[in-house]
């Protein structure tokens, strides 16, 4: 009778955290074009967005858009995807990231009442309002690949 040993080797499953540092931005641009979903972080009417493509964005009422314009994203901070990310220093150029954006609608919020009241005095007043928004869908985040590296 002869006793057989038996040795189990564990390996991570598909080696989780392959860290690859790029040498260049063109090269992080180009292993960010090579994911197959990206998103950005864009400024847009003084607030942050984490943003994809064909996401819906609420924002407080533009005025001087119509329903249809097309907007382009110039503020971008950020700019990733599942496995890479990479960080502007405040922005990312526009001409290495361009992402628009479509006037869908200008619409009303839910309506909003405000109820002051003096006490003793008999005073009572109600004011409603409904707050205005535009509606925008974002379209694709497009990378241009760059020609002059």
């Amino acid at each position: 009778m002869s006793l057989l040993q038996l040795t189990v080797f564990t390996v991570p499953a598909l080696c989780r955290a392959v860290h690859t540092q790029p040498g260049s931005t063109t090269a992080a641009l180009e292993l960010i074009r090579s994911q197959p979903s990206h998103y950005i972080i864009a400024n847009f009417v003084g607030r942050k967005y984490i943003l994809t493509p064909r996401d819906v964005l609420t924002v407080p009422r533009l005025r001087d858009v119509k329903v249809g314009d097309v907007l382009t994203l110039d503020e971008i901070h950020e700019l990733g995807s599942r496995e890479y990310t990479l960080r502007g220093n405040p922005t990312i150029s526009p001409s290495r990231v361009r992402v628009q954006a479509t006037v869908l609608e200008h619409t009303k919020g839910k309506m909003e009442f405000i109820f002051k009241k003096k006490r003793r005095k008999g005073y009572q007043k109600t004011i409603s309002h409904k707050q205005p928004y535009t509606r925008l869908r974002i379209g694709e985040i497009e990378i241009p690949i760059d020609s002059s590296s």
